[in-house]
């Protein structure tokens, strides 16, 4: 696999990470809300799953991935419901003023890691991604150290990616002074994590 491939590759699939969605929305709204541990924690599992279909498509597993539909439906609604209840709970809390050090908990990015990875095992749109993309860029068939390599330019789009939104909604944490201005914005990452909520389900 030469250079021109990787680069190929590596332009699309930043394409693909970097659109406006769900998992975008939710690593922002999670730094804003919980810290920047906590939006790298999601984007984490949000990578975790995408290198998992990475393996599938490599190994032809990919039309099998496509078609677990029942278990899909299940992780996506699962991880959809998780995000509606974590909108719910920042829309009705009380204005918190966010410490400076302040820290998720281990257990609470343990589950934001999970979810990650369970909307990202849950998405339809993976499989066909992969399908699609493959083939038309780096051939029919892939070794193990090709998958490696694939694997090393996705690390590296998603930690750019990741890295930007959650240090660019570190600085709007870092602006929250005022209780009034604290609720708005929970009010706003409430609403945008419900949104998300609804946006997984409606994928198809």
């Amino acid at each position: 696999m030469d250079a021109a491939t990787l680069a190929a590759f590596a332009a699309a699939f930043l394409v693909f990470a970097a659109s406006p969605g769900p998992d975008n929305m939710t690593v922002v709204t999670r730094t804003v809300t919980h810290g920047a541990a906590s939006g790298i924690a999601y984007g984490a599992g949000t990578t975790m799953g995408v290198l998992a279909f990475l393996v599938l498509a490599a190994f032809g597993l990919s039309a099998v991935a496509a078609g677990m539909g029942t278990l899909m439906t299940v992780l996506r609604y699962a991880g959809a419901a998780y995000l509606v209840w974590m909108g719910v709970r920042l829309w009705t809390a009380s204005p918190t003023m966010p410490a400076p050090g302040a820290r998720a908990g281990g257990r609470s990015l343990v589950g934001t890691f999970a979810t990650g990875v369970a909307l990202n095992l849950g998405n339809p749109k993976m499989p066909l991604f992969y399908v699609a993309l493959l083939p038309n860029i780096v051939g029919p068939s892939l070794t193990p150290g090709q998958v490696g390599l694939l694997a090393a330019v996705i690390l590296a789009v998603e930690v750019v990616v990741v890295g930007t939104h959650v240090a660019l909604a570190s600085r709007a944490r870092r602006a929250l002074r005022d209780p009034a201005v604290v609720r708005r914005t929970n009010r706003i990452a409430g609403g945008l994590m419900v949104g998300a909520g609804v946006a997984v389900v409606a994928t198809r």
